[in-house]
């Protein structure tokens, strides 16, 4: 076999130089195709990909953006190296009548096709190209080593451009690829076979996708694509040599098992992605090719985590090889490149001796024995973690080694940089980085990159272009304030070097104009001369003895555990462990990296020629047992007799020769070691064709079967994989070539479940000769072992095909369907064609015949389609694909996946059609009924209403208000208020529309008169006056503006309410018992014009409502001082009396009022009774006839018609909220049609309002009569305004708590009596509107009680208890209830029903599900009734009996803690117990009663009903110990001792938090993420036991004896916090609660708590 050295050497000759490989694509193509970075396979800066950007002119003339740009791969192949691909491009420009020449034919043009398809004309690209005539001798001519040929290159190609290149072309191409125009007809088929109308085409297409083969030549496949092969967008001919233009992935499989294996999140994802790619393989292997080179590295990943399979630019390397071997070159000197002219990188790397091959045992013992510099194994090291050359963002690392103070001396330690230390260490110092430690969040050191791309591109600023300096650095480009020499630049940045300072003395040399150079220090003469002298520095003995310190500190050990921490190291981890990377810290080592040996250290130029290299693997098993000899026999020579130094250095290599030996895995083997074979490989075809559909009979119920899943499946067995390998025995590799490719699947596959490769050089050698399986192998699933045993078979005629393992067990139908669904949506076509068919085949019935996990599974990649920028008409399809997940998916995954989408379209501040089609009511109430009303108020109803103000489109914000009027009642009153009435007010002012006032008003019809009257006004006589006080004061512009505006808000509100309330109401509550507000602003002298128009139209709105005579009698004696003040005003007085000032003055003023009130109340009143209210009245009449012309007519009693200025035709402020608005219309249904003031100025109120529950006498009495003897809903609930907070209230933005705080009262607003006994536990449902209450009942019995709120009557009840209840769980499945005294009972909340009962076996008595109650009979369970009432349980619980519970949404499961300290897992829907976690004997307490138990996130109400899966369970038991314990295996995490007595509560609210409480008077805080549980802060200040506490948010609220305690979870340094005790009062500040308090929950979205105490009453408070 050749060598390896000399492998690399002739592959290098065939790569440019980055440097050189950008200028020819410069000189090639443009200077406008920007070079971003090279791609090397080596640790040199050497290839023949090129990820370049172009920025695209926009089609409609506009100048491009930064989104405009899109970045691709261009590989250039040589044209010796591929001939079938050179004969296809030649036969391509034939076909298609080009010439050598480049000529104008070749420029791309637009073409209509089919009057509205647009497709571009490439000369020689065609979508619906026939097949290419290909003779039966050139059709032979291929080269067989290649295992491809012209048909091939054609079918995995199918849709890519061929022929001469230029920068039209590739701009031409790139818009046509972001378009999604390439494979655009095939996804039109699609869609038209969704619609019944198949072809032979669409066919094909998916049998290649059902793995039903290629059926041999069929000329239509070679037009078709396979969705997992990386598409090829262009084949460019160009002088020498041929461009591929790919489409650059974001990522590769190798990056992901690098830097974010978490990304695969579940075995269900690795299945999916293994059958992506054996999907792509079979496909190819069907084509009668062979992939060759399979590896993490040529799997390709998009954005949606969708594979794409490498073949045509990974064949041009294979290529290459086989065409070295066929000609047998050999080298007699190693050169490292081979560019064209004088490149001068072929002196700057002229000395290394660096090899392509991927064996790092031997780089590291050439490193160790010093045949490698140091320089080089950086080189190697950098490779290893994925890092590349040139990527600013990733860019190579290196170390600095010297400050640049002084000269370099070894004989000095003057000048020479820690490499103990890493450099941010160095520039931050200890103390910073200890204080950052202990005060973060999450602990860490290092909050950024070894190396950051800002520093990358400081570095190089004198090379990198501009616009690369701006993008990175700085927007404004500022030369001076880059580092101007290398002392100050060494200083200036806390990252690492680059390799450039080592080796090339350009970088110092600047390319723009006013960035001078950068200086070199005084002690070196040039760039040259420093470079040499800091490369010396490098290799010198004093960094090799401590550069293996900073391999650790950067590439090893010191990145994780106690290492970590104590190197001050710790890194900040990624927020989103799950979300895919492409960079990151990479630990390639797990122990200390050993040193150099000291006596075989070379200096770099005097390295000995580098000796040949055997590749095979058996070698490097002699030379590491041959090292072992000599050195040991070295290290006897070197001790001259002393047994201490002989010791020491047999230690050394003994370490060494471990650490070398246990990173063997950094040397990956995918490829079996057989030579390649010359033969072609034939079609592979996995079944007979009398057993498949033929293409032309794929219709749209045939595809559909494929989606139905009949059975998921559960646990793979060991029993279905041996039958599938039987009945899979013929349909087996049918040539050495596609076993080799499936060798590789083996070793991907079992990589993908290690995250770590299965073969190195050393175990490949010992697994192919001896048959020796490597010890990671047991690691392992069983079923996946299986598999991979099957593929890696030593016999390779015995290894199943491609398609054989898409038929195994280990695919899931889940798997096939989603597969089936979700692979057309990655063809290159427009997102609208590829959502219309995600719907069209969604409604067909697809997503719910694969069944909700499926579906699950397909959300994540249709979800873009959905966000992305959409028509009218896509969003059409877009509602609809949402509606079909909502219906298919379980209310979980709906809180997951779909609502998030909801929410990004909602918070968008540009109109869309899409929002209003999710704003509708139908849609938004099928959301609630999913998903619950609580998740709802959470995550949509603020969205709703930030739709209301702020530059809301009409259309969106017409739906909104629809919406929120439409759920007030279901919301409930206390609901309603603050969560729609308070948010919508806290807008005003902050522009608020229409719409928005007009939800306020009908809300207010909607509910009643006397919801109007005890919250509404009182509200806005708040606001209004809360304004007005604000205009007194001398505030600046912007506040006085949002005043102005929100006093316009609060008028329109009350005027859009006045019409729904009798006159007698309106008199009492907005004339009578106060000062008229209208009048108020009227006479306010620092008012604005607009406000006193708005305040003057309301006013009269009012007085039409109440009719002349009491206007006469209440509201003109108030307005007798404005008018008084408008006739007597210098103003007037002027204007009567001279004809100087001219009426545009008066106009402008305050006294234009007088024109619209005194013509509407004259008419109102009656001119002869208005002038007797009015004894100015000559002056003002006077007045407006010289100025307006308007006079009143004596006959009729009207004003006379001509006047050129009537009241009409006066600009007055009107809501135009009460203007009837279509949209309004959407409401009919649901009992409302139109707006409420339109009805009201029509003379009918189509409003269904209850303002008849406001009733007067008919004297004038105001005050309203109760409607019933029944108490109406939410009587006892209390106005808001009693709460009003003024103008700071008003300041704030709207919409969720933490913006609307909920300030605690401590004020009782209702008690009811609901146990004889004590009241144990409470729960309330995430409706608030039910609570259930468990306790003492009648006979010292257990009861729990429903309770309904708005009337707090109790409903409902359980009563088949015979112990005290102690816990109540409301379940996530309908109307069912978990309660617990001793024994657990599930129940029906609605027919008080029991379903199922579960107790320990040595219980007394045994229950048994039945479906009816049971008496349960448990006497002498060891139950103190007492002790239960007190709080406490008795130390003599039996051990059996359940203690307390806690409810697992994600899975509907339950956990019940037990008497004895142990859990047992209980499935609800199955009936039946699950697995029991026991208690530890060894733990040091007396007793371990569990007394709580909680979840991880599982307190957190803004994120409660997520279907995640928690990582950890905590339970607190009795004796004030909290046990850890991992939620997948329960093992135990952690056990400390959190109190000195009986924990009462545990919760979680966020995922690192836990909050305990005690009987010892204190709670507690726990910090998970910490290294020491002992790290908490202690909330003290209660004088009794804890015995419960709610949070919401950062809040807390604890009951401790009669008294309530508030405290934050925000953080404080000081540890130790005070808790504030608060008595409870009455609502009206009387009476004080003298009962012991004993349970506590939050209803937090009627901001409103419930507490029950030891004497049996409920009280609910605010």
């Amino acid at each position: 076999m050749r060598d390896e050295a000399t492998t690399f050497d002739h592959e290098s000759q065939q790569k440019n130089c980055f440097e050189c490989l950008q200028k020819r694509i410069e000189r090639d193509l443009s200077n406008r195709v920007l070079f971003c970075y090279g791609v090397s396979d080596s640790p040199l800066p050497f290839g023949s990909t090129a990820v370049c950007q172009v920025e695209l002119n926009k089609r409609d003339g506009t100048l491009p953006c930064k989104e405009d740009s899109v970045q691709f791969e261009l590989v250039a192949v040589e044209n010796t190296e591929n001939r079938c691909l050179q004969r296809y491009i030649d036969r391509k420009i034939l076909r298609n009548g080009t010439t050598e020449n480049r000529c104008e034919k070749d420029k791309p043009t637009l073409s209509k096709i089919n009057g509205n398809q647009v497709q571009v004309n490439l000369g020689a690209f065609e979508e619906e190209d026939e097949a290419l005539p290909v003779s039966e001798n050139e059709s032979h001519a291929c080269d067989d080593h290649t295992n491809f040929c012209e048909e091939t290159v054609s079918a995995l190609a199918p849709s890519a451009y061929a022929g001469y290149g230029s920068y039209k072309v590739i701009e031409e191409l790139l818009h046509r690829y972001v378009s999604g125009s390439f494979e655009h007809s095939l996804m039109l088929s699609l869609i038209l076979l969704l619609e019944g109308r198949s072809s032979k085409e669409v066919g094909t297409y998916f049998s290649s996708l059902l793995g039903l083969g290629n059926r041999g030549k069929n000329v239509s496949s070679r037009r078709l694509r396979h969705p997992n092969i990386a598409p090829t967008i262009g084949t460019l001919q160009m002088p020498g040599y041929i461009n591929l233009i790919l489409p650059k992935a974001p990522y590769t499989l190798e990056n992901i098992l690098h830097y974010s294996p978490e990304a695969l999140k579940s075995d269900w994802h690795i299945r999916f992605l293994m059958y992506q790619l054996l999907s792509a393989l079979g496909y190819i292997h069907s084509l009668g090719a062979t992939h060759g080179s399979l590896s993490p590295s040529s799997v390709k990943l998009t954005d949606s985590f969708w594979c794409w399979l490498s073949v045509l630019e990974r064949y041009s390397v294979r290529a290459r090889l086989s065409l070295m071997n066929e000609t047998k070159l050999v080298a007699s000197q190693p050169r490292v490149c081979l560019c064209h002219g004088n490149c001068p990188c072929s002196g700057l790397y002229a000395d290394l001796r660096l090899t392509n091959s991927s064996d790092w045992q031997r780089d590291f013992k050439m490193w160790w024995n010093g045949e490698l510099s140091n320089y080089e194994y950086l080189l190697i090291l950098n490779q290893l973690a994925g890092r590349r050359w040139g990527d600013p963002t990733f860019h190579t690392v290196m170390p600095w080694v010297i400050d640049f103070s002084v000269k370099p001396d070894e004989s000095s330690d003057a000048g020479w940089r820690d490499l103990r230390k890493s450099k941010w260490r160095l520039a931050k110092g200890d103390e910073q980085l200890d204080f950052t430690y202990s005060t973060s969040e999450i602990p860490h050191h290092v909050s950024d990159e070894c190396l950051s791309e800002l520093a990358v591109c400081s570095y190089k600023a004198r090379r990198l272009p501009l616009s690369i300096l701006r993008s990175s650095v700085r927007s404004v480009y500022e030369p001076n304030e880059y580092p101007s020499t290398m002392q100050r630049l060494y200083q200036w940045t806390p990252d690492e070097c680059i390799p450039e300072f080592y080796t090339d003395p350009r970088i110092f040399s600047s390319v723009h104009d006013g960035m001078s150079n950068l200086a070199v220090p005084s002690w070196a003469g040039s760039p040259e001369e420093f470079i040499s002298l800091h490369r010396a520095a490098l290799e010198s003995d004093r960094v090799s003895q401590e550069i293996n310190d900073w391999f650790d500190i950067t590439f090893g050990y010191k990145l994780s555990g106690e290492a970590a921490v104590v190197a001050k190291n710790v890194t900040l981890p990624s927020s989103e462990p799950q979300r895919p990377r492409s960079s990151g810290r990479c630990q390639l080592f797990t122990q200390p990296h050993p040193k150099r040996r000291r006596s075989l250290l070379k200096k770099p130029d005097r390295f000995k020629p580098q000796q040949e290299i055997i590749s095979q693997v058996q070698s490097n098993c002699d030379i590491v047992s041959t090292a072992i000899t000599e050195d040991a026999s070295s290290c006897i020579g070197m001790a001259d007799g002393s047994l201490r130094e002989v010791e020491n250095n047999l230690e050394q290599l003994e370490r060494t020769m471990s650490f070398c030996e246990q990173n063997r895995h950094l040397s990956p083997c995918y490829n079996s070691p057989q030579d390649c074979t010359t033969q072609r490989t034939s079609p592979e075809l996995p079944r007979k064709y009398d057993d498949l559909p033929h293409p032309s009979d794929i219709d749209l119920n045939t595809l559909l079967e494929y989606f139905n899943i009949v059975d998921d499946g559960g646990d793979l067995g060991f029993q279905e994989l041996l039958l599938w390998k039987q009945k899979s025995s013929h349909q087996r590799s049918q040539s050495e070539d596609v076993a080799r490719d499936m060798f590789s699947v083996g070793c991907v596959l079992a990589e993908l479940y290690l995250k770590r490769p299965l073969f190195d050089p050393i175990s490949l050698v010992a697994y192919t000769e001896h048959g020796l399986l490597p010890g990671l192998f047991q690691k392992l699933p069983p079923h996946v072992a299986f598999l991979v045993e099957e593929c890696i078979q030593k016999d390779w005629k015995r290894r199943p095909s491609a398609y054989c393992l898409l038929e195994s067990p280990y695919f899931p139908q889940t798997v096939r369907s989603a597969y089936l669904f979700i692979a057309p949506l990655h063809l290159l076509a427009s997102n609208g064609s590829r959502l219309q068919f995600a719907a069209k085949l969604a409604g067909e019935g697809a997503l719910r015949l694969m069944g909700s996990f499926a579906a699950e599974m397909c959300m994540s990649y249709c979800m873009p389609l959905v966000m992305s920028s959409l028509s009218d008409s896509e969003a059409e399809w877009a509602s609809f694909l949402l509606k079909e997940f909502l219906r298919c998916l379980k209310p979980q995954a709906v809180i997951v996946s779909v609502l998030p989408v909801i929410q990004r379209v909602l918070q968008s501040s540009e109109y869309s059609h899409l929002k209003v089609l999710l704003l509708q009511n139908s849609f938004m109430r099928e959301v609630w009924k999913i998903v619950g009303k609580r998740s709802y108020l959470q995550k949509i109803h603020p969205l709703i209403i930030s739709n209301l103000y702020l530059l809301a489109h009409k259309n969106s914000a017409s739906s909104a208000s629809v919406l929120l009027i439409a759920s007030c009642e279901e919301l409930g009153i206390p609901v309603t208020i603050h969560q729609t009435i308070l948010p919508l007010i806290n807008c005003f002012g902050k522009g608020l529309v229409a719409d928005g006032i007009d939800s306020l008003v009908r809300i207010g019809g909607i509910l009643g008169g006397n919801f109007i009257v005890r919250q509404v006004l009182p509200l806005m006589r708040n606001v209004i006056s809360s304004c007005i006080e604000l205009s007194h004061m001398n505030n600046p512009e912007p506040l006085q503006s949002w005043n102005s505006l929100a006093l316009i808000n609060g008028l329109d509100t009350v005027d859009g309410l006045v019409a729904l309330l009798p006159r007698e109401v309106i008199l009492k509550e907005l004339v009578q018992d106060q000062v008229f507000l209208h009048v108020k602003i009227l006479m306010h002298p620092n008012v604005e014009q607009t406000v006193l128009q708005v305040a003057g139209t309301t006013l009269l709105s009012i007085c039409q409502k109440i009719g002349p005579d009491l206007t006469a009698s209440h509201v003109l004696p108030q307005l007798r001082d404005l008018f008084d003040e408008l006739a007597f005003s210098q103003e007037t007085t002027y204007a009567l009396g001279s004809e100087s000032i001219s009426g545009e003055d008066f106009t402008g003023s305050r006294a234009e009022l007088l024109l619209l009130l005194y013509p509407s109340l004259a008419s109102l009143l009656g001119i002869e009774k208005f002038r007797r209210c009015c004894t100015t009245w000559l002056l003002l009449e006077q007045y407006l006839y010289k100025h307006y012309n308007w006079k009143w007519e004596h006959t009729g009693e009207t004003c006379r018609a001509g006047c050129e200025n009537s009241p009409a035709q006066i600009k007055s402020h009107k809501p135009s909220s009460y203007e009837y608005n279509p949209a309004k219309l959407l409401l009919n249904g649901v009992g409302w049609s139109i707006p409420q003031s339109q009805g009201a100025r029509s003379g009918k109120s189509s409003v269904n309002s209850k303002s008849d529950d406001v009733r007067v006498t008919s004297d004038e009495k105001t005050e309203p009569l109760p409607s019933s003897v029944k108490p109406e809903p939410w009587f006892w609930f209390p106005s808001s305004a009693d709460n009003w907070d003024g103008p700071d209230f008003l300041n704030r933005t709207g919409g969720l708590k933490d913006e609307l705080p909920w300030k605690i009262r401590a004020s009782i607003l209702y008690t009811v009596r609901a146990h004889p006994g004590a009241l144990r536990v409470l729960a309330v449902a995430d409706d608030e509107c039910t609570v259930f209450s468990g306790g003492v009942g009648s006979g010292f019995k257990g009861v729990v009680h429903q309770w309904e709120l708005s009337s707090l009557n109790c409903i409902s009840g359980y009563f088949g208890h015979e112990e005290v209840v102690n816990d109540i769980c409301i379940l996530s499945s309908t109307e069912r209830i978990a309660s617990c005294d001793g024994t657990i009972h599930i129940w029906n909340s609605q027919t008080g029903k029991l379903l199922s009962c579960f107790s320990e076996p040595s219980a007394t008595s045994l229950l048994s599900g039945s479906s009816s109650a049971k008496k349960v009979n448990n006497e002498g369970n060891g139950v103190n009734p007492a002790a239960l009432s007190a709080g406490i349980l008795s130390t003599a619980f039996n051990g059996s009996l359940y203690t307390c519970m806690h409810y697992l949404g994600f899975n509907d499961k339950l956990l019940a803690g037990m008497g004895n300290g142990s859990l047992r897992f209980l499935d609800i829907a199955q009936d039946q117990k699950l697995h029991l976690w026991k208690s530890q004997t060894a733990e040091p307490c007396f007793s371990s009663l569990v007394s709580a138990i909680c979840s991880c996130g599982s307190d957190n109400h803004q994120s409660k009903a997520v279907g995640s899966s928690p990582s950890w369970v905590a339970a607190g038991l009795n004796s004030g110990h909290i046990r850890l314990l991992d939620a997948r295996s329960g093992n135990i995490v952690a056990l400390w001792r959190a109190h000195d007595g009986f924990i009462t509560k545990l919760a979680a609210p966020e995922g690192h938090l836990l909050v305990s409480s005690s009987l010892d008077r204190t709670m507690s805080v726990w910090d998970l993420r910490r290294n020491s549980p002992n790290q908490r802060y202690i909330f003290s200040g209660h004088s009794g036991g804890v015995s419960g506490f709610s949070i919401w948010g950062q809040d807390m609220i604890s009951v401790s004896g009669n008294k309530i305690g508030l405290s934050s979870l925000c953080h404080s340094e000081d540890r130790h916090q005070q808790v504030i005790p608060r008595k409870l009062y009455t609502s009206d500040r009387g009476a004080r609660n003298m009962s012991a308090l004993s349970s506590i929950d939050i209803l937090p979205f009627s901001r409103l708590f419930a507490v029950g105490t030891e004497d049996g009453f409920l009280k609910i408070c605010c």
